[in-house]
């Protein structure tokens, strides 16, 4: 696996400005969230590292990278970035770990059984302290006392944004927070 450097600079080298700071601002709240819920540090920054790597590649280029892989490509511009950048974690970086894998590849859309890393950079990406908007100050603030409940809302307003903006909602997303939600109210039921 290459270093830790070499992502980061080979990051540099491809991503504008705004999106290098941003994917370096994610790494950070990673850190932060998995020292607070008792993740490996090293694995979250390593995720966010890589979780926008191809954000800004074109999206024919990007369609062709799954095609040519044999890889699902049925997704929007917006999320295909995930999956192109978990195939260029596994060969470009030579990531191996399936976590980080997952964690980078639905880092936008979340899914039904994320596990602790998963959960980490798909709240990092959304709260990242250079994201200044309302939503992402309270699920920030959430995710300190309640890493599922911050997940909830954070999936809450992201639906409810697509909706008033008349864009698709990713079926993963819906089906994350159904779960988040049956899961809230089998907890209730305790």
């Amino acid at each position: 696996m290459q270093s830790f450097d070499e992502i980061r600079d080979y990051a540099k080298n491809v991503l504008s400005e705004k999106r290098f700071l941003h994917t370096l601002s994610v790494a950070e709240e990673a850190k932060e969230l998995a020292l607070i819920w008792g993740e490996d540090i090293d694995k979250a920054y390593l995720a966010a590292l890589v979780h926008d790597i191809a954000k800004e590649m074109p999206f024919e280029a990007s369609k062709e990278i799954l095609k040519k892989a044999g890889l699902q490509h049925n997704f929007s511009r917006p999320l295909i970035h995930g999956p192109v950048a978990e195939y260029m974690a596994r060969g470009k970086f030579g990531i191996n770990d399936e976590d980080v894998l997952n964690a980078i590849r639905y880092h936008s859309t979340g899914r039904v059984g994320m596990s602790l890393l998963e959960k980490i950079i798909f709240v990092a990406d959304f709260t990242e302290p250079r994201r200044l908007y309302q939503d992402s100050k309270e699920v920030r603030e959430l995710s300190r006392k309640d890493l599922d409940a911050a997940m909830l809302l954070q999936c809450d307003r992201c639906i409810k944004f697509l909706i008033d903006t008349g864009k698709v909602v990713n079926t993963l997303t819906v089906d994350l927070r159904n779960s988040l939600i049956t899961q809230q109210k089998r907890g209730k039921d305790k």
